[in-house]
């Protein structure tokens, strides 16, 4: 597959993406905040997360098969339009007085199944543009523009939600999307050779067989997919909590809540910076592992913490982002590399809900163990759990082995 021109197509795709990231990182910013000082509990937002989650993990595995099957390029469009329109429902659901909470819930479980489309369809598009030996790179630019749109996002939510109502600051994520769809259509994205198929259940049924396959007969990348959907059991509700950690155990507001996601993507900055500029030689599954264990170190560091060590917190919390940048980019990098073209949407889509799953456990016990034992004791038992991982995916001997082949030697 000619790839020769594949930077000017990147080109246009991380143009349209990188708006579409930093609107969406400001409106969800302003959402989480808007929750968290309006609710201040732990609870509402890990239900909400749910919601945001849930479809996306169950009919997951089915996207993944049919975006294997369909144009890329207009599964992104479609999906970006149809999260824009649940978005444009939100601005009348968000007006001011009571807001019923569970319809709420439901528009952001209906977002939820456009990005059950939209992800990983974006993930599966790399390898079919992009030359082997510049994955981990272009990786790392990936992880660059999230960090920069976490970086900015907040700043421009915290500022739009203190110029306007929480239900006008939705339109920006509406016009990111849009901006999004338009610089796909200046681009052209191949897609793998498949073998024209029926669309029965059965036929469906045995695409999806195909993907576990892929994922089961690799016994180092089905670990290595294990480890990083038990890692989501404390990542994410580290994630949803961050808020609360700073307003209820730090007494910060919402100053000191944008700065703590600002510094969040000013370390997944850097740590995108690291693997995009230079020539790592370590390898990519190392990374991985190591990964594990910072971030989990991050996080039991965070909730030892004093409260008036708020600025101490914000270093911590810029080295977690750094790892989880860096965590993100060999991760996925690894994936491309050791799964063929043609069944990479069906991969990435069961890596998303496998991954999803566990994570929404976790979701309920957070919540509840922070609104009862407080959001600090949430953060240790997460990150004690996390170097867990970390320490036993470096004792696992086939997970050690993955990348060891002749695509895996090359520096990266």
């Amino acid at each position: 597959m000619e790839k020769k021109n594949w930077f000017k197509t990147y080109l246009f795709i991380w143009i349209g993406q990188f708006i579409s990231l930093l609107t969406s990182s400001a409106v969800n910013f302003a959402v989480i905040m808007w929750l968290s000082l309006s609710y201040k509990s732990a609870e509402i937002l890990a239900y909400a997360a749910i919601a945001g989650l849930l479809p996306q993990a169950l009919i997951g595995p089915f996207a993944g098969v049919y975006i294997d099957r369909w144009d890329r390029k207009k599964v992104m469009i479609f999906a970006d339009a149809f999260i824009a329109s649940c978005t444009f429902v939100m601005t009348f659901i968000l007006k001011e007085g009571d807001i019923n909470l569970y319809l709420l819930y439901s528009i952001m479980a209906l977002r939820s199944i456009g990005s059950a489309f939209h992800s990983p369809a974006m993930q599966a598009i790399a390898p079919l543009l992009v030359p082997e030996d510049k994955l981990l790179r272009v990786s790392g630019v990936n992880q660059m523009l999230q960090s920069i749109s976490s970086i900015a996002g907040p700043a421009l939510g915290a500022l739009a939600i203190a110029a306007f109502p929480i239900n006008k600051v939705l339109y920006l994520d509406i016009i990111g999307a849009c901006l999004a769809i338009c610089s796909l259509l200046f681009v052209q994205i191949p897609n793998p050779k498949r073998e024209r198929v029926s669309g029965s259940i059965k036929q469906v049924w045995r695409d999806l067989k195909l993907g576990f396959y892929a994922i089961h007969q690799n016994k180092g990348l089905n670990r290595m997919f294990l480890y990083a959907m038990l890692a989501t059991v404390a990542i994410m509700p580290v994630a949803i909590m961050f808020p609360i950690l700073t307003i209820e155990h730090f007494k910060g507001a919402e100053l000191e809540m944008s700065i703590v996601e600002s510094i969040w993507g000013v370390g997944m900055l850097l740590g995108g910076t690291v693997l995009s500029a230079f020539k790592l030689s370590f390898r990519k599954i190392v990374l991985v592992n190591a990964m594990h264990i910072l971030l989990g170190l991050t996080f039991v560091l965070s909730g030892l913490l004093s409260a008036d060590a708020f600025y101490l917190f914000v270093l911590v919390t810029g080295l977690g982002g750094m790892g989880m940048s860096i965590f993100s980019a060999a991760f996925m990098t690894i994936i491309q590399e050791e799964v063929a073209p043609e069944m990479l949407g069906r991969v990435f889509s069961l890596y998303f809900s496998f991954a999803i799953l566990p994570s929404l456990v976790g979701l309920l016990f957070a919540g509840n163990i922070a609104d009862s034992l407080g959001v600090a004791t949430a953060f240790i038992i997460a990150g004690i759990f996390m170097v867990g991982i970390g320490l036993l995916s470096f004792l696992t001997p086939s997970l050690m082995t993955l990348g060891n082949g002749v695509t895996q030697n090359q520096e990266v």
